[in-house]
């Protein structure tokens, strides 16, 4: 009985060591840290790190810098999911995440956020130096211990939300020379105000799902739908002169300027269609058109950078 039940272990301890059982449990863990969506972030702290260095890129710098802060972003997803896991459970959105599902344990989750949470700025402290790395940290422990609690208590997460999402220009700026600099920060302004009608109209899009898990993002809130619509609008608008404004910083040409104009426009036309007509398309209409706008506002960035 106990060399049948010796070998049904091994078998089992086999089967569960195949590269597709391997690789489905790595899949698993990367699906927790939003792996994917990670590369967003990754995107602008590369951004950050080539606008910074003038003289040409540091190939090697930019590899450890990009390393370390997907590991940050993994980890601070992983302990986000792991946070909320009972309202993920409730809500179609959702649902089928690997913890409601049961593909991870909690404590598997748990483990897993915080290694490669702390594993980020490590890797940025050992590789760049402290100011990246303690930035890397502050934005894990912002986004965790501060953001996710205040989901279901104000709205004015979104705005908390959105000082996490303008770190990783300034991890990459910092971990290419070493310090911020006043044209950083310009950049970080740019990822912070354009967070909130990106965030605001993808809470607008799922605010039926966001009301049955408890979380208090503007549009969920009955009666502030006007309200929110007008945030949406004013901070776009300040958005579209703050990202022109890197040209008279020096950091990008008049071409990137006037195409950032360009681009700007775009996104206040949708914004105020969003304001008037407070309707699932034009909610939809701003996140996809918000979704279009970061990537080619950062590509002109790099393409016009003053070298």
């Amino acid at each position: 009985m106990l060399a049948d039940r010796s070998v049904a272990e091994e078998q089992a301890t086999a089967a569960a060591m195949r590269p597709s059982a391997v690789g489905g449990r790595i899949g698993v863990f990367l699906e927790l840290g939003k792996a994917r969506l990670c590369a967003a972030v990754v995107l602008t702290a590369g951004v950050g790190f080539v606008l910074a260095m003038r003289g040409g890129v540091e190939w090697v710098g930019l590899a450890w810098t990009l390393l370390g802060t997907w590991l940050a972003g993994v980890g601070a997803n992983a302990l986000n999911q792991w946070w909320e896991a009972e309202r993920d459970a409730g809500m179609v959105r959702t649902r089928g995440r690997p913890l409601p599902t049961g593909r991870v344990t909690r404590g598997a989750a748990l483990a897993f956020g915080l290694a490669l949470g702390l594993a980020g700025p490590l890797v940025l402290v050992l590789a760049t130096n402290t100011v990246s790395g303690g930035l890397a940290l502050a934005a894990v422990v912002l986004y965790v211990v501060v953001y996710t609690p205040l989901k279901v208590r104000t709205p004015l997460c979104t705005l908390v939300g959105a000082v996490v999402g303008a770190i990783p220009p300034l991890i990459g700026w910092s971990a290419a020379c070493g310090r911020l600099e006043a044209r950083a920060w310009i950049i970080a302004g740019v990822l912070f105000l354009w967070q909130i009608p990106h965030s605001l109209a993808f809470a607008w899009l799922w605010r039926e799902d966001f009301a049955r898990g408890g979380f208090r993002m503007l549009p969920v809130v009955d009666g502030q739908e006007h309200l929110a619509g007008c945030v949406i609008v004013v901070y776009t608008l300040v958005l579209v002169p703050l990202a022109a404004m890197l040209t008279l910083a020096g950091v990008a040409s008049w071409t990137y300027g006037l195409g950032s104009l360009v681009l700007g426009s775009g996104l206040v036309a949708l914004s105020a269609g969003l304001e008037r007509q407070r309707t699932h398309a034009a909610a939809r209409r701003l996140f996809v058109g918000s979704l279009v706008y970061l990537p080619l506002l950062l590509g002109l960035m790099v393409a016009g950078s003053v070298r």
